[in-house]
């Protein structure tokens, strides 16, 4: 059965093929994937992005992302999430931003709701929203295990990766890279400490989103730590970033976040590049240990797990990303809960036309 799905992005990322955050990444592929299975995928998000499906835009922000932008941002969506549901049929929403409660639907259509920061990042009435068909869940194991007792969550369903796009050829060069958005909690000032103490060359690449404190880490924790050997390239596209991962002697992933997944280490595996992280969070789920990369505390142990990752195999590397993090896997399991849902909803209707008025039995998710 055709359904449509409306997708909905955070306000202030667009998406697209080269989305820099993970859960506009998810989105982008979800997104396609709809398309190619001959359902209607409609999404709302900012100016800018990029979509297979029916693209609602809202503007795209200006200037420095502060709290005004964003009350600004979450009307425009509101109004871009009432227009679509006015326009099309839609049979599910799934919303991705941390923000969500700003521009959450009426009752109506059901909800699913994917979890993609740590728990914390979220405000506390999520436990008691009591919106009847809303489902949430998460994207691993060791995030909903944080997760408090009254939140219903259907099973989790882990993030995956276009390991058959980032699987070519390039030989390995000396250098070590880190990728990611540059804030404070990802660590990448380690990351470059530990690539100075290495004594091996770095690249770091990644968008400094204009937050002011994004900004403030970039200028005070970043750019004194650069020079000829340690570089910082700027974001980049999915053809660059799979060169890079490439030819990476290994990827750091030095996060100071509690992780619930990890792209771009997912990544790295499918180009055959092991992974050197902390254990924030989902990343020590991702990495197996002295077989795909090393899970380590503090930069004295990622110097030493740099030069130990010339042992690993690389194609190890890659056989497992193709086990574990296979993008149609996602995908499937996605339009699985997709399809659920909206039969779900469509039963009730069916039960509803044929019991008495107000005898119909309300389910809160």
């Amino acid at each position: 059965m055709t359904r449509t799905i409306l997708n909905v992005a955070y306000p202030l990322a667009p998406v697209g093929p080269d989305a820099v955050g993970g859960a506009e990444q998810v989105l982008t592929h979800l997104d396609a994937a709809l398309v190619r299975s001959g359902h209607r995928s409609i999404v709302v998000a900012c100016g800018g992005s990029v979509v297979s499906g029916t693209l609602v835009a809202t503007p795209a922000p200006d200037g420095v992302l502060d709290e005004v932008v964003k009350r600004k941002a979450w009307m425009r969506h509101r109004e871009a999430i009432i227009e679509a549901l006015d326009r099309w049929p839609v049979d599910v929403v799934h919303m991705h931003g941390v923000d969500f409660l700003h521009y959450l639907p009426p009752p109506g259509v059901p909800v699913l709701i994917t979890l993609h920061l740590p728990i914390d990042w979220y405000p506390e009435g999520i436990v008691r929203l009591d919106r009847p068909d809303t489902f949430f869940h998460c994207v691993s194991r060791s995030q909903r295990e944080t997760c408090p007792d009254g939140l219903h969550l259907l099973p989790e369903i882990e993030n995956g990766v276009d390991v058959d796009g980032l699987t070519v050829r390039h030989a390995k060069r000396g250098f070590i890279c880190s990728l990611g958005r540059i804030c404070q909690e990802k660590g990448f000032h380690l990351a470059l400490d530990a690539a100075r103490q290495a004594g091996v060359p770095m690249v770091l690449a990644g968008e400094v989103f204009p937050y002011a404190d994004h900004r403030q880490t970039f200028e005070s924790e970043i750019i004194p730590r650069l020079d000829k050997y340690r570089v910082y390239i700027g974001p980049v596209g999915f053809d660059k970033k799979r060169r890079l991962l490439t030819a990476a002697r290994c990827l750091l992933v030095p996060s100071l976040a509690p992780e619930t997944s990890s792209l771009v280490a997912m990544e790295a595996l499918a180009c055959g590049t092991p992974v050197v992280a902390f254990a924030s969070g989902a990343l020590p789920e991702i990495i197996e240990q002295g077989r795909t990369g090393f899970i380590v505390n503090g930069v004295e142990e990622m110097v030493e797990a740099i030069y130990a990752t010339a042992t690993l195999d690389p194609e190890v590397c890659r056989a497992v990303a193709r086990e574990r993090f296979s993008l149609d896997r996602m995908t499937t399991r996605y339009l699985e809960v997709y399809e659920r849902i909206a039969s779900l909803q469509v039963s009730r209707s069916i039960l509803a036309e044929t019991l008495e008025p107000n005898s119909v039995t309300r389910h809160v998710v």
